[in-house]
């Protein structure tokens, strides 16, 4: 009798959502709506079984098939992809508006998260005041600015730590050495302290801040499969491992925001993004407007870390990967930045205003290679039409950059390094460009694009300045692998670490 009442839940759970599409099909026909098209879905995990370890590539080739505006089904979440520079204009442009919202957090993430992450908030008032308090305040360019003598004090540290390395002429982890640099120069602009002289435990917070970026970029059941998913994701843990990490990472940020009640800075000291913060909170508590809280702090915080340590990292590694199997381009950016430099022993961040083709070879990477593969997705909040396809509230919008990046129709030779592509073109990554989407457009474009580049100019154009770079023994240019990894975080890496020997020249 059990078993009999068992396989009468089964069969239901099963029949019940092939009942309701088929139904809702059944509407669509007969009112004249056309949604948009894409491949055959299987009942409960609609198109899960079509995507690959790397999502971006799965989705560029079904896009092949089915066009550059998409449907296909996660589970019970109905996603359109875009993987064209004119759908990807009217959805971040024309239509910004009308999908420029989040997925609401689901009962997992309700229950972690202790504060609001910003990159992940619905549109309303909360977001568009956390989106001006950053912009005016935390990532200003008087503020980026400011924040000078940390990246090239930082940078400075690099490159003699790969000196030392070059007296014995052997390889050097690139890959391990830039993420290091990254994760550096965003702990000392957000804490104001060094990184490796802080009383956080340093290793522990990176492994945090990972997991953290793993988490929000992973697979979650609960929200692809609303009637069983719950118990999916309580089964494996995933309740427990979040409300684990947010936890630490609530404990890390009260630490550094506790630290800071304490101390008291001279106005001669420089402002880090904690005191920035801080200040937004106390100067809108004197005025009556106790809006903003120390829970909107560590949220600010927490997209900070998200967004500025892997991104940067990820591209200079790629730059430099592509650089090693060109050596001619190599060649010719070295020349470029020792010429302009000459004998001064280093690059400052002045110089790199000097350097077209640096900025040339940072373009052609982000092309390539953009960090966030598919911008993080948007939720529609009313019906629009997208090339005349019907486009419903709380539907997911993914835009492929990847895909466009590497779109023929925009692109000669699009899976060619050429930097030279971008000699007098326009065309710049600040979202006007709907062929070239590293940072996005729109309202939800990312707001650290000039502290971004700065850090991985400046890098780039030390690294090139102060040495010749060598493939290990018995490697050749063909053997560096450029295969993406496969992760579960929202960023793409280089799969296998860059080791290169430096040759100190300055």
């Amino acid at each position: 009798m059990a078993l009999y009442a068992v396989t009468m839940w089964l069969a239901l759970l099963i029949c019940l959502p092939l009942m309701l599409l088929m139904k809702k099909a059944m509407e669509d026909r007969s009112r004249n709506k056309l949604p948009p098209p894409g491949p055959l879905k299987l009942p409960l995990i609609g198109n899960l079984h079509q995507l690959g370890q790397l999502r971006h590539q799965s989705l560029w080739q079904l896009s092949k098939q089915f066009g550059p505006v998409m449907l296909l089904h996660l589970g019970a979440i109905p996603n359109v992809v875009i993987s064209s520079a004119e759908a990807a204009r009217e959805v971040l442009k024309v239509h910004d508006l009308d999908c420029c919202s989040r997925p609401s957090l689901d009962s997992s993430r309700k229950l972690s998260y202790n504060y609001r992450d910003m990159a992940f908030s619905p549109y309303g008032e909360y977001w568009r005041e956390i989106r001006k308090i950053c912009v005016l305040e935390v990532l200003s360019v008087k503020r980026i600015q400011s924040y000078r003598s940390i990246r090239e004090e930082e940078v400075a540290m690099l490159i003699h730590s790969i000196s030392e390395s070059s007296l014995s002429a052997t390889p050097v982890d690139l890959s391990e050495k830039l993420f290091a640099l990254t994760a550096c120069i965003t702990f000392r602009i957000a804490f104001g302290t060094s990184f490796r002289g802080s009383d956080l435990d340093n290793e522990r917070f990176q492994e945090v801040v990972h997991e953290a970026e793993a988490m929000l970029g992973s697979f979650n059941a609960a929200e692809c499969f609303p009637f069983v998913g719950w118990i999916k994701d309580k089964i494996s843990g995933r309740f427990e491992r979040l409300e684990k990490i947010f936890h630490e990472l609530d404990n890390c940020f009260q630490q550094v925001i506790d630290l800071h009640l304490k101390s008291e800075k001279t106005k001669q000291e420089r402002e880090d993004i904690v005191d920035v913060l801080l200040r937004v909170e106390r100067e809108q508590t004197e005025y009556g407007a106790a809006r903003f809280t120390k829970d909107n702090i560590k949220a600010v915080l927490l997209n900070f870390f998200l967004g500025g340590v892997d991104t940067g990292a990820i591209t200079m590694i790629w730059a430099m990967a592509e650089l090693a199997r060109n050596p001619q381009l190599m060649k010719k950016a070295q020349g470029e930045v020792r010429k302009f430099v000459g004998e001064k022993g280093k690059v400052t961040e002045s110089d790199t205003d000097h350097l077209p083709y640096l900025k040339m070879i940072v373009k052609e990477t982000l092309r390539l290679h953009p960090p966030a593969p598919l911008l993080l997705a948007r939720e529609t909040m009313t019906h629009f039409k997208l090339n005349g396809y019907d486009i419903y509230p709380k539907t997911l919008l993914q835009v492929n950059a990847w895909a466009i990046g590497r779109d023929p129709q925009y692109w000669k030779n699009p899976e060619e390094f050429s930097p030279e592509r971008f000699l007098d073109s326009s065309i710049d990554y600040k979202g006007q460009n709907f062929e070239f989407l590293p940072f996005g457009a729109g309202r939800r474009s990312c707001p650290g694009i000039s502290m971004a580049t700065s850090t991985i100019e400046l890098a780039l154009a030390n690294l090139l300045y102060c040495f010749d770079w060598k493939l290990p023994h018995g490697m050749k240019e063909e053997d560096i692998s450029m295969e993406e990894s496969v992760g579960l975080s929202l960023t793409t890496h280089k799969k296998t670490a860059l080791n290169l020997v430096p040759v100190k020249l300055f």
